[in-house]
Formats: C-alpha cells, structure tokens, sequence
C-alpha cells in the first residue's frame, strides 16, 4: 500500500525523517517494502527566471537568458517551447544535471548557438496536472512568480516528497489507509492523532422516498447509505488532487474523488449510485439470481450465480457487492441526486466471487483482507463531510443503517501484567505496558485483585486474547529488550536425530541403494485425481478433508493416497523426455475420521514409489521391497489382491507379520491409456507404483537391529524344480517350503517354465533353498530329511509335484 509522507504530516506531527520513520515502522512490525522519493533522478535542476530573450533567426529557437540565483545570472540556453514570456520562472536543468529516466543534460550547440542547459516542462519532470497545476501543458512549466530564482525545483514544485510502499499482512487489515498507517506512526513517535474532519449539517430533506432492505445479512453484517440531492459536478481542489495523485489515481471530478478519498483515507470502500437510474428508488442487498448478469464500470459482463453477492435496484443487479459498480447506475454531467453507499462484506465472499469472476478492484483488495463493522460509520461520516465542504450537493436528513443485528462494542480482555510478561520471557514495567497500549487507543482499567480488563479499538478485530497485548506491547517496547533464553523444558544436548527420524533416513538410503531418488510433493490435490486412478466413488480414499478456500481447484482437498501426486510426478518427467527412472516419496496422507471434520485428521506416514522405463518391471518394485525387509530383517510376503489402479494380473498385497502395508505392481491399462503423453510413450512405457503404510512398516521393527556373529559353519545348498498349476502364487511356496524346517534360511525363485510338456495349466518353478545351522554343520541326512519334508508340504498343501 502506497501512503504519501506529506499526507501522514497532515495527520501526525512527524518530526523525524522519512528514513528514520522507515526503520521505526520496519522495527514496530511493517516492512516498508521500498520509499520511494518524488524527485528520484532529478539533480542539478533549479528555478530560472528568463532575464532576455529573443527569436534564434532562422530556427524554432528562442534564446533565452535565465538567471539561476547562485548557479549564475545569465545563463544562456535555447528552447524550442513558445509558451513563455520574459520574467517567468521555469524549470532550468543545468549543464550536468540529470532528469527522470537517467537523461543527462550536457552544454552542446543548438542550431550553431550554444545552449547551457534545457528550459524543462512538467511532463520532463515527471509531473501531471494533478502534482501540479500546469504541467501537462504544451511547453514549459511556468512556476509562481514569487519562485526565487536558483532554488532548488523539487519543494517548489512539490516533489520534495516521499511514498512509502507499505506490505500490509493479513491480521492488520485495519492498517489498509492513510489514517491507519496514521495511528501507529502516532503511536509510534507518542504523538497525538489529528482525526479527519466528519462532522457534517443536513440541510434538506429527501423530495422522494428510497428503500434500502438487506436480505443476505450473513455476507453484508452492516450497510449505510446517504442520500444527497442537487449534486453539483466540478473540478476538486488542488489539495485532493495532489493527495491521489501520489497514490497513483487521476482526478475525475469532485464526487468520484470524494469515494475514491474516503477508500485511501479511511479504508472504507464506498460507491454511489446515480437514483435517476436505480428503478424504483430501491436498494436490495442479496445473493445473485442463476444466471441473471451485469456490466460493470469498466464495461465487462458477468453471469452471476447464487454464490455471489449483488446490489440491485427493483430491476437488475447495480453492483457486484464489494467488487464494482454497474454501468447502468454510474454517475455522469447529468446526475442530479446521489445515494451514497458505505458497507461491510463478508471477506470471504468478496475473495470468492472476485476470483471466480476474474475481477479486481481496490475495493475488493481491501473487503478480502478484512473490513470492521465500524469503518462504514466513519468512511460516510468524511465522506459526507467532504460533500459539503467541497459544496458538491445538499445532504438530507434520510439515511440507512442497517445491520445483522449483533452489538456494536469493544472486544474486553481480562488479563494480569504477569501473562503479558510471561508470553514475552522479559520483564516490562506495568506503567510502561499501559502507555503503549493507550498509545495505541486500547483502554486499560487496572481492577483492585491486580488484574487489567483492556478493551481493543473497534477497528482491532485481530485482538483476542492475552497473547495478542503481548505482541501488542512488544512491537512498540522493542524487539531488542528481549533476552535470549532457553525454554524451561530445554536441555543442552549434541544434537542428533532421535530413533523416528534415524528409521525414516535409513528407509531413504536404502530405497536409494535401490537407484530411487527421492520426491516432494503438494499435499493437496484435486478429485479429479481420484478420477485419474479410477478409485470408486464408495472408497475410502474418496472420504478427502475438502479445503475451504483453495488457492485452486486443483489443491482443493488434502491428499489420501501418495500414488497420484507420484504418478504425475511420472507423467511431468514422461513429458519433459525423461523416458526412464525411480522415485520415491516419504509423506503424511490426511485421514478424517468423519466428514466434515471435527477434530484434526491422522497424518499417517506413508512411502510410495514409483519406476517408470522400458527396462522396468514388476521385480523391480518387488526387489526394491525386499531390499527394504532386509534392511529391517523383515520377512514380507505376498499376496493376489485386485486394486482399481493396478493391473489386476500384475499386482500384489505386501504383508509382515500378518498386517497388511499396502500394495505395488504395474499400472492398469485402461488407465496408462488415459494418460496425456505421446502415443508411442504409452505403447513402450512400463509403470509400475507402490504405496505402503510406514507406521505399519515401523511396527513391525523390533527396536534397533543387533549384530548376529556369521556361522562358522558352511550353508548347503539346494534346487528344487517343481510343477503346479498355474493359480498358484510363488508367495504361498516361499511360505510352505520355509515352515517345513528351521534349518532353511533362505528361499529364492531362480526360474520360471511353460511348455507343452508340462501340460495345460501348469508352469514349472525353480526355487534354490539355503540350509544353515549357526550351531553345528547341516549333514547330508539333515538335507535329505528336510527336503522330503518340503515336497511332502508341497504335495500335501499345493499339490505340488517335483519336476
């Protein structure tokens, strides 16, 4: 937010620099984001007063002797401007002198004559009529002819001035105006505040009747309107002009700059509505029809719906409510009687129908952050004031104020010196904490058990509790008097990870042994990524906590599955011709218990991975799994299991210890069809994912793993060929061979065989079988009785046969 120096001095007594206002805000809790000074790039530019002058004779030119007080008394320099008579003053930009937009001014010959200098117009130095009366003239800025000739341009013409480029956040939106930003610069310096004037008379009263009815008070808790007759269009005096001028607006004409006035003085957004076009004299404030429209000011149409908010007269919409106003109701050279409306909006719905239409304002900016139910009642009150100040109309007696029906009334917090100074960790004085916030227009009534009972200003809506006065306090007390402690639960320590985070690290490192790198994602997505993965509507991962105000719909619930984030992460790659690689993500998913939400969600830490390649495949992931067990001297197995958007033939359910972490295989058809990559992509690309519950994972984990000293004794090894049917999972043989003896540690699928000769439906297995004892060496009797054991099992469980 810009707010003009000059402006602030009108309103506070400053005696301090720009600069040092600058540190004072930055050190009380706003950035100034930049100050900005009116004669930046201008130097070595002065009053001139033209002594002589006379026609250069055969050119444009007009030779012109300038006296430039201690720069010299006959300055000799040619201008090709016609506008100026002997003994003005003008703008003289000096050999050497530099002017806005880096040009340099250097003595050179013009038309053969030497010229030291260049007689400047308004615009050269950056001026409009606004700035300054006369500058948008075609020629040279003549100055008031009690201009002193020598002195430096920028106080006479007003730029000896600054703007502040204020940061506003989104607590403070009381700070969204001149006065606001007024207040603390009064609060910081211990100043007093000289209010804008709002007193106003009621000359007349209203010749015909007007309605004004609120049917949505749930999004407008309060609406105040004025009506003003005999409206008399004019110029605004120079004061306002200038005053919006350094603000970046140019001046219309009176009336318009009354509203646009009150919105950088107060804060207050307002409009007015021309009553010789509102049908019927009425003024309704309600939702939006479907589908009934409106063009606003700056000529756009807009199909509106019930979730936006209007103004409409007994006809059509007026206004987008809080946004802009329609440009069947604007003022013109023939408007006669005026209603002029000030109001609050809920902010929320301003922020809504503003995005959603596209369609910003300087109002709106202001009515998202937050505009308080008593700003309405002083914006109308200057508003009015400057109405019959500035003689643009008659005021009458009917005016509107309407409200939700809740109190009006400071917000009262009941509190001790000890709570402030608790949240602070220092110790400030009771006086000097009841200073500052008197300073800042908050009461304090010291009750006689010690405790204050403080109220906060109509405009703190942000101000709840105790914890709020502290900050209060220490932002104009001094971040410096605060001493660095440690909390009373704090323990010196050498630092390290605890046993949580040393487990999550060691998961990371294996999985990148594995050759995965490491992914972050949003928490957020869309349903359409439900969609994406064809989950069924009655899931449970459809049961998403939705977010009430998304930056977009696409982050508009929080996330119950890691697999979509990952497989877009795959598909961006796939695009930007990444053809091949493994990822993986370590992440909360956000489970609510019931929609909609009561109490805060379970983020269960989950890892998913992904691997996407020509390369690839279904032992990739499974291989990855295995390395992860072994890490953890875990035993995963596997199971069949059907999941909307895995292949239902390539897929499975990992296990430890009977709990179920999750599932991994390749991708389902139908859906990599789906994805938006090139053709040929689809046909040679493999992806496979996997998604996996870590807190199940974690609890599977014996506390941390101990050295076991290798055996002395060598391990003996056997293969076992076997031929079953074709249902038959390998996860289920793993499982039947282990049982069958403590002696075999280890179990690995080495081949798999189709042929006709093994029969229709059948399929051959290679499985190689490690024996070991830690205790003594594995004899041959020992082999041959357990793998007996193993193919009586087989027979016996499976039907199994060895090949």
């Amino acid at each position: 937010m810009k707010v003009p120096f000059s402006w602030l001095k009108e309103l506070v007594d400053i005696d301090v620099t720009a600069q040092e206002l600058e540190e004072k805000l930055f050190s009380c809790g706003f950035e100034v984001e930049e100050l900005i000074p009116l004669d930046a790039g201008i130097s070595k530019v002065v009053v001139g007063k033209i002594v002589e002058m006379e026609p250069q004779e055969g050119t444009h030119l007009t030779k012109c002797v300038v006296d430039c007080g201690e720069y010299g008394h006959d300055i000799r320099i040619s201008t090709g401007a016609a506008n100026m008579k002997l003994g003005d003053c003008v703008p003289a930009a000096l050999d050497g002198s530099t002017l806005p937009g880096g040009i340099k001014i250097k003595a050179r010959k013009m038309q053969g004559v030497e010229s030291n200098g260049m007689l400047c117009s308004g615009e050269e130095l950056g001026l409009n009529d606004d700035l300054f009366p006369g500058s948008e003239v075609y020629g040279l800025l003549i100055l008031p002819e009690d201009s002193v000739p020598g002195t430096d341009i920028a106080p006479v013409v007003g730029l000896d001035d600054y703007i502040f480029d204020i940061s506003i956040t989104a607590n403070r939106p009381d700070c969204q105006s001149v006065l606001g930003i007024a207040r603390e610069v009064a609060a910081i310096l211990g100043k007093p505040l000289h209010m804008p004037a709002m007193d106003y008379n009621t000359v007349c009263d209203a010749d015909e009747p007007i309605s004004v009815k609120v049917e949505a008070p749930d999004l407008c808790p309060r609406y105040m309107a004025h009506y003003v007759r005999n409206i008399r269009m004019s110029e605004s005096p120079r004061w306002m002009k200038r005053h919006l001028a350094l603000c970046g607006l140019r001046s219309i004409s009176n009336v318009v700059d009354i509203t646009n006035h009150t919105l950088l003085e107060m804060g207050q957004p307002m409009h007015a509505f021309d009553l010789n076009k509102v049908a019927g004299r009425s003024i309704t404030v309600r939702r939006a029809v479907e589908g009934e429209k409106i063009t606003t000011l700056d000529e756009k149409e807009f199909t509106l719906n019930p979730n936006n908010l209007v103004i409409c007269d007994a006809e059509k919409p007026v206004a987008l409510a809080g946004i802009m106003g329609g440009a069947n109701s604007g003022m013109d050279d023939n408007t006669t009687s005026l209603l002029f409306e000030c109001a609050t909006f809920a902010r929320d719905s301003v922020r809504k129908t503003s995005r959603a239409l596209g369609q910003n304002s300087d109002s709106s900016a202001r009515y998202e952050k937050g505009v308080d139910r008593h700003s309405p009642e002083l914006g109308l009150a200057r508003a009015l004031h400057l109405i019959q100040e500035l003689d643009c109309g008659d005021i009458t007696t009917l005016e509107y104020d309407l409200t939700d029906g809740r109190p009006l009334e400071r917000k009262h917090i009941v509190t001790t010196p000890a709570k402030i100074c608790g949240v602070l960790g220092i110790t400030v004085p009771d006086q000097t904490m009841i200073d500052i916030l008197k300073r800042l227009e908050f009461t304090v009534d010291v009750q006689a058990d010690g405790s204050w009972d403080v109220s906060a200003p109509l405009y703190r809506e942000d101000v709840e509790s105790f914890p709020d006065l502290a900050e209060e306090v220490i932002r104009e007390y001094g971040y410096d008097h605060i001493v660095p402690t440690f909390l009373n639960t704090a323990a010196v320590t050498n630092g390290g990870l605890n046993y949580e985070q040393k487990q999550q690290l060691k998961t990371k490192r294996l999985l990148a042994a594995q050759g995965f790198y490491e992914a972050s994602t949003l928490a957020f997505y869309s349903n359409a990524e439900f969609d994406m993965l064809h989950i069924p509507a009655e899931d449970e991962a459809r049961k998403a906590i939705r977010i009430l105000n998304p930056i977009s719909e696409n982050l508009s619930v929080m996330r119950t599955l890691l697999a979509p984030s990952m497989l877009n992460v795959i598909v961006d790659n796939l695009k930007k011709g990444n053809a091949e690689g493994r990822l993986f993500e370590m992440a909360p998913v956000y489970l609510a218990k019931e929609l909609p939400i009561n109490e805060h969600p379970h983020e269960r830490q989950t890892l998913c991975i992904g691997a996407f390649g020509p390369e690839e495949d279904f032992f990739t992931v499974k291989g990855a799994l295995e390395a992860l067990a072994e890490g953890f001297d875990l035993t995963f197995t596997y199971q069949r299991e059907t999941t909307s958007w895995l292949h239902p033939g390539i897929s499975a359910a990992v296990y430890c210890n009977g709990k179920r972490l999750g599932v991994f295989g390749k991708l389902a058809n139908e859906i990599n069809a789906e994805l938006e990559i090139a053709k040929e992509q689809k046909d040679s690309q493999n992806i496979y994912l996997g998604e996996l519950d870590y807190e199940a994972l974690m609890s599977c984990v014996e506390g941390e793993l101990r050295y076991k000293p290798l055996s002395p004794y060598a391990a003996v090894k056997r293969d076992l060929a076997l031929v079953c049917d074709e249902a038959v999972a390998c996860g289920d043989i793993e499982e039947t061979i282990k049982k069958a003896s403590p002696l075999i540690t280890e179990v690995k699928l080495f081949d798999i065989y189709r042929g006709a000769n093994l029969g229709e439906g059948k399929k051959s297995m290679a499985f190689s079988l490690t024996l070991s004892d830690p205790a003594a060496e594995v004899s041959n009797e020992q082999v041959e009785r357990t793998v007996k054991k193993v193919l009586g099992n087989l027979k016996f469980k499976l039907g199994i046969e060895i090949r």
